[in-house]
């Protein structure tokens, strides 16, 4: 397929928007009931463990990429290309020389207004990682408590999210970026497919907290998914 996230708009994410809100975790107020829990084993529960990584990159990640490649192809199959026509044309819609790719309804696209599809389906695939890493980044304020429970009070982290969605929105919508960064303006209403994937990250990760205070202590949740 055409690449669904471009180089730069990685680097806009590890380089731009993921810094700010992960520095304001550092200002995170402890949960209520630390003093209730177990000292850490120095020995055995290290900083980054096979629980967190198992965690974040085969659940939480997984609904964070399924937002954004939900987000690709609907931009795609808007402009005439349904998913099934997008797998194997990669090298015809690189290739410069080739001018006449059709889409499903049969409509030629050159090279320049493939790349211009392709592009703007990148911004779109990284704004849509913006969205939802606001969730990721909510989540992450707590490892047992709800987050009903412990509050929005991080203030540094509040206007962290702010200043994430502004930097998106400059990387989307200033002119001149298109040339430098290969981030074009996309819809309004592009913003939103990826919606329903962060409500899904808080209503998981809500749920895993719930049983893991709920259920009897050291249970398979907790084994499997506490940090």
């Amino acid at each position: 397929m055409p690449l669904a996230l471009g180089t730069i708009t990685i680097l806009c994410i590890d380089l731009g928007t993921d810094l700010l809100p992960a520095i304001s975790l550092a200002y995170e107020t402890a949960e209520a009931d630390i003093m209730q829990r177990m000292p850490r084993n120095s020995k055995t529960d290290k900083l980054v463990n096979q629980r967190m990584i198992s965690l974040i990159y085969g659940q939480l990640g997984i609904i964070q990429c399924a937002a954004g490649m939900f987000t690709y192809f609907v931009i795609m199959a808007e402009n005439g290309f349904l998913p099934m026509t997008l797998l194997g044309i990669r090298s015809a819609w690189d290739s410069e020389k080739i001018n006449d790719v059709q889409d499903s309804y049969g409509q030629e696209w050159t090279y320049y207004d493939r790349k211009m599809l392709e592009y703007t389906c990148q911004t779109a695939f990284f704004v849509s990682i913006v969205v939802v890493q606001i969730a990721e980044l909510i989540v992450s304020k707590t490892r047992r408590l709800s987050l009903f429970q412990h509050g929005m009070t991080n203030w540094f982290l509040n206007f962290s999210i702010l200043f994430e969605i502004a930097l998106a929105a400059f990387l989307c919508y200033t002119p001149g970026m298109g040339k430098a960064l290969h981030t074009y303006p996309i819809k309004f209403y592009w913003w939103f497919p990826a919606v329903p994937f962060a409500l899904l990250i808080v209503v998981y990760d809500e749920l895993r907290k719930y049983l893991i205070r709920n259920l009897p202590k050291d249970n398979w949740v907790e084994r499997e998914t506490y940090y």
